[in-house]
């Protein structure tokens, strides 16, 4: 669980069980959605829930699914603009796996250093008070005990002296290297100040369950990036940061190789018997085997509305090179394959690009084609921009080639592989 806790919220305690019952994070979710759409599409990932088991707020998963802890009195607490920060705080701890596959020991001290990082990239008047940030000094007006105020002062001066955005491993090396600072801060009690979140729900994962996780946190975090590339609109996130988030969920590789690889494993070989090749088994008393291989893919090319004449044009360049190698039918399709527009492409011939459709588009639709045609072909390339449903399983080898920066609305099944263009 990640939990920005502090121990004294005077603000917090003024308010009333009954007011804290009433009050709903509807509006500031309604706010976040207006002012910061990358974050708003994140949080739709992960359950909202009251809880008054945490002093603050939190996100924390549970049978790999995710949700956001909060405490309605300390929410009520703060000012609009400090819940969105609040808000874009929790879901930076998602995005950078701080909980998961970098989390370091002593946790506590992890959790100081992931909140410096974090807090950084956030702009300070959107923080609660309470919050950590580099080059800030800690309020640390509410100690009166004069011994333990000289300790956390140490700890003061370190977190001022640093500077900020860098990363959660950086502020963990400088929090370790000062002895006395990292046993005031892993030994602190009840009454001292504690500016840290909580990870202690992530600790229960099964390693497995980790990997599920990430997995569904690396989905969300692609679909924001893609919702937000398609609308421009970023809210607060920076250039710097959205290239960051982009390169995180880039998962592709040398498109073209892995594209020529599955139609060369789709090549059908044809045998004949000739006297021209001596048979192993019996020389020179039976003739022997000869295999030729040809071709035996379709293709088929999404040209419904939501795929752009220009990603069109690409399409047909990554077939043209393709053309080089092999051969191929080619089948465009939206809502409906069209058998018409067949093109049975040959080796090392070009085409210019032609457009024969603009509906909707239907993977089911492909899918029925390619059972039809079985027999025919060994594989299958679908290419499209993914923006369609499931078409369940299909009965011959299937390759989903996507345009650049989009994904397959679904997982992909056992049996398939995806590949994932770039420009």
């Amino acid at each position: 669980m990640a939990n920005s806790t502090a121990v004294d919220l005077p603000q917090a305690c003024e308010v009333s069980d009954e007011e804290a019952e009433k009050f709903d994070l509807g509006p500031h979710l309604v706010k976040l959605l207006l002012h910061e759409p990358f974050f708003s599409a994140m949080l739709r990932r992960v359950s909202k829930t009251k809880s008054y088991s945490i002093p603050t707020a939190g996100v924390t998963v549970k049978d790999t699914d995710f949700f956001l802890l909060w405490n309605p009195k300390f929410v009520m607490s703060l000012e609009s603009i400090a819940v969105r920060g609040l808000l874009k705080h929790e879901c930076y701890h998602l995005i950078f796996k701080h909980c998961t596959e970098r989390k370091q020991e002593p946790h506590v001290l992890w959790n100081w250093a992931t909140d410096l990082a974090i807090n950084s990239i956030i702009s300070q008047n959107e923080l609660p008070e309470m919050a950590l940030y580099p080059g800030q000094a800690m309020d640390l007006s509410k100690i009166t005990d004069p011994a333990t105020k000289e300790k956390w002062q140490k700890v003061s001066d370190l977190i001022e002296s640093l500077p900020p955005k860098k990363a959660s491993e950086w502020y963990m090396t400088k929090l370790k290297q000062d002895k006395e600072v990292s046993e005031t801060i892993t030994q602190s009690g009840e009454g001292e100040p504690v500016f840290i979140d909580d990870h202690e729900g992530w600790g229960n994962l099964s390693d497995e369950e980790k990997q599920v996780a990430e997995g569904k946190i690396k989905q969300a975090v692609a679909e924001a990036v893609k919702r937000c590339d398609r609308t421009g609109k970023w809210g607060s996130v920076s250039a710097d940061m959205r290239k960051s988030l982009r390169k995180m969920v880039n998962d592709s590789v040398d498109w073209r190789k892995v594209l020529h690889s599955f139609c060369g494993r789709s090549q059908r070989a044809n045998k004949c018997r000739t006297h021209k090749r001596v048979n192993r088994k019996y020389p020179y008393i039976h003739p022997g085997t000869k295999r030729g291989h040809s071709a035996s893919v379709a293709i088929y090319m999404d040209q419904s509305g939501s795929v752009s004449d220009e990603e069109v044009e690409l399409f047909f360049g990554a077939l043209n090179q393709l053309g080089r190698l092999t051969s191929f039918a080619i089948f465009p399709f939206d809502y409906n394959v069209d058998n018409e527009g067949r093109v049975d492409w040959r080796k090392g011939q070009s085409l210019p690009p032609i457009r024969r459709k603009s509906g909707g588009t239907s993977f089911h639709a492909v899918e029925k084609h390619v059972r039809e045609l079985k027999g025919e072909f060994d594989g299958h390339i679908i290419l499209t921009d993914g923006e369609a449903s499931d078409p369940g399983p299909s009965l011959v080898r299937r390759c989903w080639v996507i345009l650049p920066g989009c994904k397959l609305y679904f997982t992909p099944h056992q049996n398939d592989v995806v590949i994932y263009m770039e420009k």
